[in-house]
Order: structure tokens, then C-alpha cells, then sequence
């Protein structure tokens, strides 16, 4: 059987009473009566014969995770990565949305992190308080940015760099299914690289699945998008790394020592493939030579020219600083002031450029991501008339979000109530974390806010203990049906929810100059309905792609 007779199966995601307008076509159930489950396309498709092709494209293109070491092995033994054997349906509009409004959010990330006194106010009371994580951040960052000292200019000279990634889940109130964002990552926005070539993949399997005997008309759609992210990010690397190099050197080429995009990476890291194609990309392309490091392993190769502020790794210059760790108190393994946060302050404090940055860190967090939604925030960084279509595009973009400390309204402490008084099914309670695992649902979620909140008939008193959270509408996409693969194997088949991620690029001069802001590709993430969380390197979701309806 042709997979594209698949495709129309793909788009039937709702229940049997739903519509759901893809673009140029309208799929209702009712001319689809009986609503198409993964076991009734089993029936016709041979899927452990899919799965050996999807394995072999897999392996030759490097769809890989690396495995962890163990005592009993320590080489370096490579895995298939979690991937959905099928692309998933996506309304084309909402894709376009997500893709469109990427630069919009560059932006804001920018203009937030150079407003110290908004991240002051911010994060800089219970937040802090209750999180020494980010209080050390917000601490940093005053120490190197805002703080009067002469020791501080190399690190206000430096351009930055941000490649972030806004995740969106579809979600409906009435029958229209719209974007809403689920957060908005500015340090480690993983998965580029392998978005790419699942991406590929489906095309693939797409066009060589054929069966002669059946020549299936499909819903007229754009199919699988090409992914630019291996282009893109890049490329913007490149213009931060030309950037540097025309500011603060003769030329890359003065010598055979020129300088370097420092990687600072997990030990034990697994996700390595990902990380790698950007490295690989960006020596093929642009011949820049990268520099993988750990923090621990940093502290003691770091130098910095008192005179020039200029970063060295043992002898050679950094010209751009790429965070692939450092977004968790786990990656400070020797603890408050330690090598690890030594390193930090190290790569900070030079003319390096940064991606991120102590400001665009902050301005990921979930308490940041909370403020911006209230009325009239954004417009205290959008100000101008003709931006006013910016901010109304960001904000259709907003869920719910509710703070949970000394700073609620009376709109919170509604959301709150509605939690004690059984509504929890609706929120979702989130800490200032990145990674995945840290989030509470349901009679968790209610359990959490009970023992934290002193309730006498409709007054609360919430304890100081619930500042570092947020409460956020929890949000319900279409299901659809999905054949899910970890490690190479076939992990288990039935209903299934996505996640879209929209990357973007962005690199700003020490003048505050935008000189490159690009929306960079896309990453699809699925997992079976009922798993809460949704990391890929977590273990709880897939890589997938979206087929555009």
C-alpha cells in the first residue's frame, strides 16, 4: 500500500462529531463515519517493514542518540532516536503562525533582557527567594551588565547571539484549533539538527513506500515541509563569528590558530548526534572550527586578557560561546561559587559573543514568560505604533498564566481557586526549570497548592514556598493516531499528541543593532496521550514531522 494513502488517515484526528478545516480541505467525520484507528491501518500496511526502512535511513543518516556509558562499557555506542514512524497532520495555518511570529519573540527576548530593572522586578524577589538556581543567574547578571565597574566592559562590548525556540501546542475553547505557546527556550534549544533529518525522513519513506496496486488519491496538501534549521543556525553562528572576527581580529585567516566556537557541554551528554550536526554544518559550510568543553573542565583551560577582555582556551581566542549546558543546577556539580559557576562567570565576563547571554537566560524563564502575558507588558517593549501587529500576534500566541506569588491578582488567585475547588485537570503548576520532569499535574498539582495556601471562605494566603512557580492553563490538542519508535524498535502504537517548536535566530550588536533576525526551522515533538511531560532527551517524547493540511 502506498504511504500516501496513509495521509488522509493522518488528518482524521478528531472524534466523530468534530470538523477540522486543514487549509483547502475539510475533514468531517461525517463522510468519514467510522473514525480510522492505527490498528485499522496496520491491517493494510506492513508496519515492522516501514520500521526496517525508517531504521536503515535512521542509520546511514544519523538519526541516532548516543547510549550511556555504563561500568561495564565505557565506548561510545549510538542508539535510534525516539521518532515517530509517520509524520503527523498539522493545520498549515497555525505552522505559517508559528514560523511567522518567530522574529517577533526574537525580539522581545532581546529588548527584555537589556530592561534590568523589569528582570529585577520580576525574578528578583520571591522568585529568588525560593530558587537559588535563578537567584544566582539574576546575580550574575547584575555583577556583569548592570554593576558600575571598569572589569565589566569586555562583556558590554560583546554582540550577542540567540538561538531560541518557542514550543506551541494547538488548543480549542470552542472548534478552532489555534497555537498557544508552551514556553519559550533561550539556552540549549536542542534538536535542530535531527529535526532535520526525521524531516527527510518522512519524505522519504513518503515517496519509495509505493504498492503499484494501489494509487490512492491523498488531501491536497503541502506535505512535509522542508526544515531549514541546519542551514539557519548555522548561519547565524557564522554572522556572529564574522562579526567578532572583523570587530576584534585582523582575519580568521591571519594564522593557523584562528579562532574558535567553544561547545560547553554535559558530561554524559547523549544527545550528541544533535549537537554534532550544528558542528559539522559549520565547519563544511563556513569552515569554523568548534571546541567541545564541559563547564568542570573549563575552569582550568578559561583565561581572559585583562587588557583586551579576549577569551582563551588554553592558546586559542573564542570568538562565540554556544550553551548546550547550564540551564540546570545540576550542571554546577561543585556546588555555590564552584569551578562550574567560576567557568561561568569566566566565558561571561570576556568580549566572546554569547548564545545566550546572562540576560537572554533570563528572559526564558517560566516567571518572565508569566509577566509578559498581563495586559500592557508587551507594550512596554513594543512602544511604537507600527509595532502594535507584533504585539498582537505574540499575544494570540499566550495561554493562560497565573503567578503564584505575592504578586497575584485577582485573576490569579481565580485560577487558584479554581484548582482547590477541583479544577486542577485544567493547570498545570511550573518551576523555574529547564529540561523536563519538574512540573505538577492534577491531584499532584492540588496537593501541592493545599498544603501551600491558607484558605479562609474566598481568601488565600499563599505561602512564600509557591513563589518560584507559575500556574498555566494546561492545553489539549487533537489527538491522532502515531506508530512510535525508541531505539530502533517499535515502542507502541495509539493516540498521540504533538508539540511544534519554531526556532529563531538572532544576533544584536554591543550597540543594541539587530543585524540578523530569522525564523530557523521547526522541531515536532509527539508522545502517546496521557504522558504529561514532553522531553525528548527525558525519555517521554518522539521526534516527529508535520504534514501540512
Amino acid at each position: 500500500m502506498t504511504l500516501r494513502l496513509l495521509l488522509p488517515f493522518l488528518a482524521i484526528i478528531f472524534s466523530q462529531t468534530t470538523t477540522f478545516a486543514l487549509s483547502s480541505v475539510n475533514i468531517n467525520s461525517n463522510t468519514n463515519p467510522s473514525r480510522t484507528t492505527m490498528s485499522e491501518i496496520a491491517s493494510v500496511l506492513d508496519t515492522d517493514a516501514l520500521a526496517v526502512e525508517a531504521n536503515s535511513f535512521a542509520s546511514a543518516n544519523g538519526i541516532q542518540v548516543e547510549r550511556k556509558k555504563t561500568e561495564e562499557s565505557e565506548d561510545n555506542l549510538f542508539l535510534g532516536a525516539p521518532m515517530s514512524l509517520l509524520p503527523n497532520a498539522y493545520p498549515e495555518q497555525e505552522f505559517k503562525k508559528a514560523c511567522d511570529v518567530a522574529p517577533a519573540f526574537n525580539e522581545l527576548v532581546e529588548r527584555v533582557s537589556q530592561d534590568a530593572e523589569f528582570l529585577q522586578q520580576t525574578l528578583g524577589g520571591g522568585v529568588s527567594t525560593m530558587d537559588p538556581f535563578t537567584a544566582k543567574i539574576l546575580k550574575l547578571y547584575h555583577q556583569v551588565y548592570v554593576d558600575d565597574s571598569t572589569a565589566n566592559a569586555p562583556a558590554k562590548s560583546a554582540d550577542r547571539l540567540g538561538i531560541l525556540r518557542s514550543d506551541y501546542m494547538l488548543h480549542s475553547d470552542d472548534d478552532s484549533y489555534q497555537i498557544k505557546q508552551v514556553e519559550l527556550n533561550t539556552i540549549a534549544s536542542s534538536f535542530a539538527g535531527l529535526s532535520c533529518k526525521i524531516a527527510n525522513m518522512h519524505r522519504y519513506l513518503m515517496i519509495t513506500t509505493d504498492d503499484e496496486k494501489n494509487d490512492a488519491v491523498f488531501p491536497p496538501a503541502t506535505g512535509v515541509p522542508v526544515n531549514p534549521a541546519l542551514d539557519e543556525l548555522p548561519l547565524a553562528m557564522k554572522v556572529a563569528y564574522d562579526r567578532y572576527v572583523e570587530r576584534f581580529t585582523k582575519s580568521k585567516n591571519d594564522n593557523d590558530n584562528p579562532p574558535i566556537v567553544l561547545f560547553v557541554v554535559q558530561d554524559g551528554e547523549t544527545n550528541t548526534v544533535d549537537q554534532r550536526l550544528l558542528e559539522f554544518a559549520l565547519w563544511e559550510t563556513h569552515k569554523i572550527p568548534v571546541v567541545r568543553r564541559s563547564l568542570t573542565r573549563l575552569n582550568s583551560e578559561l583565561s581572559v586578557d585583562e587588557t583586551t577582555g579576549a577569551l582563551k582556551l588554553l592558546k586559542q581566542e573564542v570568538a562565540v560561546v554556544y550553551f548546550r549546558a547550564g540551564y540546570a543546577p545540576t550542571d554546577y556539580g561543585d556546588g555555590e561559587d564552584g569551578i562550574e559557576w567560576n567557568a561561568r562567570l569566566t566565558l561571561e565576563a570576556s568580549r566572546a559573543t554569547k548564545c545566550p547571554c546572562l540576560g537572554y537566560h533570563l528572559a526564558g524563564t517560566k516567571k518572565v514568560q508569566q509577566e509578559l502575558a498581563r495586559p500592557g507588558v508587551l507594550e512596554r517593549f513594543f512602544p511604537e505604533k507600527d509595532e502594535t501587529n507584533k504585539v498582537a500576534a505574540m499575544r494570540t500566541c499566550f495561554a493562560g498564566l497565573y503567578s503564584c506569588g505575592d504578586d497575584a491578582t485577582p485573576e490569579d488567585l481565580e485560577a487558584i481557586r479554581d484548582v482547590l475547588d477541583g479544577g486542577e485537570a485544567k493547570y498545570v503548576l511550573k518551576p523555574q526549570r529547564e529540561g523536563g520532569g519538574y512540573n505538577f499535574y492534577g491531584e499532584e498539582l492540588a496537593q501541592k497548592l493545599r498544603s501551600n495556601i491558607e484558605r479562609t471562605g474566598d481568601s488565600l494566603e499563599l505561602s512564600e514556598d509557591l513563589a518560584e512557580f507559575i500556574l498555566m492553563q494546561r492545553l489539549f490538542p487533537p489527538e491522532q493516531n502515531a506508530v512510535l519508535m525508541r531505539g530502533g524498535k517499535v515502542e507502541g502504537t495509539g493516540d498521540s499528541i504533538s508539540e511544534l517548536g519554531s526556532f529563531g535566530t538572532l544576533v544584536v550588536g554591543s550597540d543594541g543593532k539587530v543585524v540578523h533576525n530569522r525564523y530557523a526551522g521547526f522541531l515536532l515533538r509527539t508522545k502517546f496521550s496521557g504522558v504529561d511531560e514532553g522531553g525528548v532527551a527525558s525519555g517521554f517524547a518522539t521526534l516527529s514531522s508535520p504534514y501540512l493540511c
